[in-house]
């Protein structure tokens, strides 16, 4: 932002949104931020929180927690709130219902309360939950409760002073266009925080019945007959998963997880990781630690939301994190093996950065499968769905009741994986080892480059779709995507897809929910004997290494 935008006008700007803000703390925060460009003469900081309202799309609104209307704060959610409510009277023909969750993080349930509040305000009925949850129990809340909308408040693994919230439809699905412009357009319409009527009574607060609701469907993923003798390390990541996950193991007959403890209780200031997202080098150091004296068969690890899961294991080298690639393909592996495709649900389903073995296996095994553009919002509404993943650690194992990501259900799923290996005195390595024979060795690698400046990432977006490569550390590319324009059945979304000579594939597209670059690379490599699977893995690797390279050098800012 510019250093001398018009001061006066600025201000007045300001002042305007100042005498709306219901909420003291960020009223304060406010006046302190007008009266400090007052002083010095630079706006750049008042700028920047006015610089336009945070927008509303299909990931809903996520943004560092602030006054203004480019900051996640009170005025900005109650505007959300009527908003959605305004799209759904014009949508739904009896007074909507909308259940509403929250985490544990910084303001979470007071934006879930205003939420409420708004709801109850414009006629609907709002099911607030009972306390800080994971989002997968407020979106099996949705169908369970038959409502026509839900709300999670929660920025899931961003940093800790972010928040954000996510809005669900009847069906459970994260909002799709045009869902998302509509209820844009109406928090537009939306002229002050004052207009919206909000009582302080009128909504219910739901009991322990919901989360037990839960739990009692998602120990049903689990066969009934198979092993539950396993050991497991768990870490929640300061956030809210450790309680419900402890209860769903306990409930299916397993040992509950040995919790890292100083990351069990939800904290939101994250005090032991520089990052909470177990895909963040470091994050789950002190659950491996642990793992180092109590010797479990896995360690699991869930995002502060809990809808993500990540999986490490031993290996001659120590303890590593297996690639969401790799939990992906696994828990497609297990799903095909564990009788779950039926009739009416035989689709697999992946995102487009994710792994393409997932549609070698499926083809193998006789099975559709899809893939989407990247989010849950896509993968969930796959007609027929049996499962889908994204290498985000993100895994739908029960779309009938959560088709959303789910690191509960996912981790149940793993754990009785887990156990079915320990009983034939194998591991994870050992299945992944056969899932390669089997199809050859899919490698994949994605690194981020991180801005402050979002300009720099439409930047090298632009330069890589007029100026596309001829070739990728040497290997010609046979064929370029512009996905903004659309491709194979998807919808149009920015990024380029590149495909290279020898079938490697490589995506840079920018992140939907963070301010960076993203790019994802995956190589090929066949297999033709138990012998040659070092060798072909090795090969793949040098492959990665080279292609991340050069899009390394292709993709600086």
């Amino acid at each position: 932002m510019p250093h001398n935008q018009d001061l006066s006008a600025l201000t007045a700007q300001a002042e305007h949104w100042l005498m709306d803000d219901p909420d003291p703390q960020t009223r304060a925060e406010l006046e302190q931020v007008i009266a400090d460009a007052r002083e010095s003469g630079d706006t750049a900081v008042l700028a920047d929180r006015f610089s336009g309202f945070l927008e509303f799309g299909t990931a809903g609104l996520r943004g560092e927690l602030g006054a203004g209307p480019a900051r996640m704060n009170r005025a900005v959610v109650i505007r959300a709130a009527a908003g959605l409510m305004g799209y759904l009277k014009e949508t739904v023909t009896e007074a909507p219902t909308v259940v509403i969750g929250f985490d544990a993080r910084y303001n979470s349930d007071v934006f879930a309360a205003d939420t409420a509040a708004v709801v109850t305000g414009a006629g609907g009925r709002a099911v607030l939950l009972p306390e800080p949850l994971p989002t997968p129990v407020l979106a099996f809340a949705i169908q369970h409760l038959s409502a026509h909308a839900g709300v999670m408040v929660t920025a899931s693994h961003n940093p800790p002073r972010d928040n954000g919230y996510k809005v669900y439809l009847g069906d459970g699905s994260q909002i799709v266009p045009p869902a998302d412009t509509d209820i844009a357009g109406h928090i537009a319409a939306i002229d002050s925080v004052a207009s919206v009527e909000r009582p302080e009574t009128g909504w219910s607060v739901a009991g322990d019945e919901i989360t037990q609701a839960y739990v009692d469907v998602a120990v049903k993923v689990l066969q009934p007959d198979s092993s539950r003798e396993v050991s497991l390390v768990h870490t929640a990541l300061h956030g809210v998963g450790s309680e419900v996950l402890r209860r769903a193991f306990e409930q299916a007959g397993f040992m509950a997880p040995v919790p890292v403890e100083e990351q069990e209780k939800p904290d939101p200031a994250f005090p032991t990781v520089d990052f909470p997202n177990p895909e963040e080098p470091g994050a789950i150091d002190a659950a491996l630690a642990l793992a180092d004296q109590t010797h479990p068969d896995a360690v699991l690890a869930n995002d502060p939301d809990a809808d993500r899961c990540a999986v490490a294991v031993d290996s001659p080298q120590g303890w590593r994190m297996l690639r969401g690639d790799e939990v992906g393909v696994l828990l497609g592996h297990h799903v095909l093996r564990s009788g779950r495709i039926t009739d009416d649900r035989n689709v697999f389903a992946r995102s487009i950065v994710s792994s393409r073995l997932l549609g070698a296996m499926a083809q193998a095994a006789g099975i559709p499968s899809e893939q989407t553009l990247t989010g849950f919002k896509w993968i969930g509404r796959v007609p027929g769905l049996a499962y889908g993943y994204e290498e985000a650690l993100g895994y739908c194992v029960d779309p009938a009741n959560v088709p959303d990501k789910d690191g509960i259900t996912a981790a149940l799923l793993i754990a009785e994986l887990v156990a079915e290996m320990r009983a034939k005195d194998k591991t994870l390595l050992d299945v992944l080892d056969q899932i390669a024979l089997e199809h050859g060795v899919y490698a994949t690698e994605a690194f981020s480059v991180r801005v402050t400046d979002l300009s720099l990432i439409s930047a090298v977006m632009d330069r890589l779709i007029s100026q596309t490569p001829t070739d990728v550390a040497g290997v010609s590319v046979t064929q370029a995507d512009d996905l903004s324009d659309g491709s194979d059945g998807i919808a149009p979304t920015p990024g380029l897809r590149l495909t290279l000579a020898d079938d490697t594939r490589v995506i840079v597209r920018p992140s939907g929910t963070e301010p960076k670059l993203k790019v994802y690379i995956e190589v090929i490599e066949p297999v033709s004997g138990t012998h040659q699977l070092s060798e072909a893995r090795s090969g793949a690797a040098q492959r990665v290494e080279k292609i991340k390279a050069a899009m390394q050098e292709l993709t600086t800012v």
